[in-house]
């Protein structure tokens, strides 16, 4: 999902001996990375992301009679203070995918990539790439393991991408061919690229065959340091939805009470996960439930996070996807945006006060004429005046946050059902 004063190069500077990922200048702006509990941009500048999810771009990129549409959202956002997108770096299986088979892969889609992110830098948009997905769409995990099989692999379950070890050759092999690319329009390999804010390793990671977490667990460890391997410049996520393991309190089991072989505090304590990530669709959670429970809900869920983050993780925390949807039953406008300003007042509130919390990506942003791309969360800046309003006054907050409180040396010695897409 910037630009700031002499007090945040202060903190940098307290903070740079102590705990610190590196943030190295590049060409068209510096990395972005984190010192404590904040983003950092160009080495100095506290960054705040005020941003959108459109899975969609390297996709509609892959046609060149429809980059339009990609140009015409990103330079809406940007207009409207928007300043990092969150989308997919994979599209597994098929004649038109990005990866057709295991380690081969089409030209066309890959630059369909290759102009996302040149519009990107050219917008001033930063990306959060995803690598792989949890779900069938898109190929996902199922895909992976249907080409393990395919090689004589004995696999019985989906959930063994996490552990087969063919298959874990097929993502690495993806993560290295993405992250080593070099863009045909820019000149420039995405792992050198600084458009690209961070990496994620899997949308929505889930492994409900090993609820103890060990398996996902063992996964995330190895992938992480795997990708670090080849690029040290970007931050990565693992693509955690925020839901907590066993081993959890009874009050975080039940926020809302899922067991999916993942856990909040265990999975982002991984050496190489730079930051932790929430998504956030009471809607979809809490079935049959008033808009106020959903509210109630999403609250409580937000300071659980934003208090893990800041007191245990001691690492940023961006709420990567939320939303409302159209369809829900009693649907209106000012739902949600009740809802986006739950979201959005709690993150001004944490970035204000030096939380942990650092910003948030809506799903999902659409420009016009994207009518087959319509899920019910979809947000047309033009066709949504009032949330479009909230969306531009959050921008404007955190733009307006000119430095970050600063840190103690106590403290610093203390650091150490998702949409199917």
């Amino acid at each position: 999902m910037k630009s700031l004063s002499l007090v945040a190069a202060i903190v940098v500077l307290v903070l740079a001996p102590h705990c610190s990922n590196v943030v190295a200048a590049g060409e068209g702006g510096g990395f972005v990375g984190t010192r404590g509990l904040h983003f950092f941009a160009n080495g100095s500048s506290p960054f705040f992301a005020n941003g959108f999810n459109a899975y969609w771009l390297m996709t509609v990129a892959a046609d060149p009679s429809q980059r339009g549409k990609v140009s015409s959202v990103l330079e809406d956002a940007s207009r409207h203070g928007l300043t990092v997108a969150r989308t997919w770096a994979f599209s597994d299986g098929g004649a038109n995918a990005l990866q057709s088979s295991p380690g081969s892969y089409n030209e066309q889609p890959f630059q369909g990539l290759d102009f996302v992110v040149s519009e990107a830098r050219k917008y001033g948009i930063r990306l959060i790439l995803s690598l792989v997905n949890n779900y069938e769409s898109f190929g996902g995990k199922k895909q992976y393991v249907q080409w393990a099989r395919d090689q004589g692999q004995n696999i019985e379950s989906e959930d063994e991408f996490f552990t087969n070890p063919v298959v874990r050759g097929y993502y690495k092999n993806h993560v290295k061919t993405v992250l080593t690319r070099v863009n045909t329009i820019t000149g420039v390999a995405y792992k050198d690229d600084p458009t690209i804010f961070a990496w994620e390793l899997m949308n929505e990671p889930r492994c409900s065959s090993d609820l103890s977490g060990k398996s996902i667990q063992e996964w995330i460890t190895e992938m992480a340091s795997y990708l670090k391997s080849i690029d040290s410049n970007h931050l990565l996520e693992a693509g955690l939805e925020g839901f907590y393991g066993q081993l959890s309190s009874s009050q975080k089991q039940t926020s809302p009470g899922f067991q999916v072989g993942t856990d909040f505090i265990s999975n982002n304590q991984i050496p190489g996960i730079d930051f932790a990530t929430i998504h956030l669709y009471p809607d979809q959670w809490l079935l049959h439930s008033s808009d106020e429970s959903q509210l109630a809900f999403s609250s409580k869920w937000l300071d659980i996070h934003m208090e893990d983050a800041k007191n245990v993780l001691r690492k940023p925390l961006l709420v990567a996807e939320f939303g409302k949807s159209m369809k829900d039953p009693g649907f209106s406008t000012e739902q949600r945006d009740r809802m986006f300003r739950t979201v959005y007042s709690k993150i001004y509130r944490s970035a204000r006060t030096g939380g942990a919390t650092a910003g948030s990506l809506f799903w999902q942003l659409l420009a016009q004429g994207m009518d087959s791309y319509r899920d019910g969360y979809e947000i047309v800046l033009s066709e949504a005046p009032s949330t479009t309003r909230v969306i531009t006054t959050q921008s404007r907050h955190l733009r307006s946050l000119g430095n970050v409180p600063k840190v103690s040396q106590r403290q610093i010695k203390q650091s150490p059902e998702g949409r199917n897409y």
